[in-house]
């Protein structure tokens, strides 16, 4: 059998070490959770444990409801085999059902469900992979698909809050911009014909409005050319390494939006975090793992530069500090997780917080932006307003 260099922390946060010789990776987690050793990393000799690369497939509310019937079903006694039977005849999502079904021939030709399920990486990421192979080396499945359940399904609603928190401002900014576009297309060239006919003396308001009316009707195309232009590049920039941390930068330092998103960030690394840590996941993986879900490259690279750390031998809240991306309050309440070996039952506490802030810091931002959109428009509007009306009244001294 193969020997497993292993490397982890007591329940006191001493660092503790040594070799296992085992089947597999997954009897040495096992050992090591029944000595109560919160794993940091496990390697065979000469050999690095490899992560597959996450990748986009099923939608998570689809997987959210699969692994909730799935936990009750095996929390029920049925066979695993006859589970995923069950569960693949009755999906409606048609790539997925083979998915499932695929699984279960691999589970009844004698596989692991986690290494059945590690083959479909468009379905089950590292994260589920991870978990699931835990809770089979445990004898905890059942709670393990719980944890997951209600991991994705919390990790759905953060997605959701961060849409709402950027769909909302660039919808409006994007109203503005239409209505105003119109208005110089449609209505200022018939003020301005109107004035030219009765030899009205334009004041400089008035002649700006009118030129950027000429402007938006002559020159369209090359606008739309400019926007769609301008949207294609900062599409590839985002794509870029460099371009993702730039913008994720900005976004983060963005006066209102910002606080949102960081709040978010916070929230998903400590849930993702803490729903690995529980499951006997090693602390390396973990944030390895925990890092490609992030979701902002700025935060990503913050989590891989602790990993970094911690592989070292520093504790996690040490190098967490040090990145300053994350609040004091959480490094604090993280630090004493490590102290107390409840570094899982505290990330999830953290985590339940954040995602109340993040409610509560959303609604705000919506009442926020709503009277500024209201002051934006009404300035830029009334300005236009104002501009058409200044050679009437010239006109209607002249009159009198």
């Amino acid at each position: 059998m193969p020997s497993f260099e292993w490397k982890g922390r007591d329940r006191g946060g001493r660092p503790q070490g040594g070799v296992l010789v085992a089947d597999n990776k997954d009897a040495v987690l096992a050992v090591l959770r029944r000595q109560q050793i919160v794993p940091i990393t496990v390697k065979e000799k000469g050999k690095e444990i490899a992560l597959p690369k996450l990748r986009r497939g099923v939608d998570e509310k689809t997987l959210a409801v699969f692994t909730r019937q799935f936990s009750v079903m095996i929390d029920a006694g049925l066979p695993l085999v006859q589970c995923l039977q069950i569960l693949g005849e009755q999906q409606e999502h048609k790539a997925f059902q083979r998915i499932v079904l695929q699984v279960r021939e691999d589970v009844e030709s004698g596989s692991s469900l986690a290494n059945a399920m590690k083959k479909h990486p468009q379905a089950f990421n590292d994260l589920f992979v991870n978990m699931v192979a835990a809770g089979e080396a445990g004898g905890i499945l059942d709670t393990i698909l719980q944890r997951l359940a209600t991991y994705i399904e919390k990790n759905a609603r953060l997605k959701a809050q961060v849409k709402s928190a950027l769909i909302y401002p660039v919808a409006v900014i994007s109203i503005a911009a239409l209505v105003v576009y119109v208005i110089l297309w449609k209505v200022i060239p018939v003020f301005g014909a109107l004035f030219v006919s009765l030899g009205a003396d334009l004041p400089l308001p008035t002649r700006i409005v009118v030129a950027m009316s000429k402007f938006v009707g002559r020159y369209w195309w090359l606008i739309l050319g400019v926007i769609g232009a301008a949207l294609y590049a900062l599409r590839r920039y985002y794509a870029t390494e460099q371009g993702k941390l730039v913008i994720d930068g900005l976004l983060l330092k963005t006066p209102i939006l910002g606080l949102v998103l960081r709040k978010i960030a916070v929230a998903r690394f400590c849930r993702t975090l803490g729903t690995l840590l529980s499951a006997g996941v090693p602390v390396l993986e973990s944030l390895e793992i925990t890092a490609r879900t992030s979701g902002n490259a700025v935060i990503e690279r913050a989590i891989l530069e602790v990993r970094k750390q911690v592989e070292e031998g520093k504790s996690l809240a040490e190098p967490l500090k040090t990145t300053k991306q994350f609040p004091p309050m959480v490094v604090q309440m993280i630090s004493v997780g490590e102290a107390t070996g409840a570094m899982d039952t505290m990330l999830n506490k953290i985590a339940e917080f954040y995602e109340d802030e993040v409610d509560t810091a959303v609604a705000g931002m919506m009442k926020l932006i709503e009277p500024i959109m209201i002051l934006f428009l009404g300035i830029v509007v009334g300005g236009i307003v104002i501009a058409m009306y200044l050679p009437m009244f010239s006109l209607i001294s002249k009159i009198g």
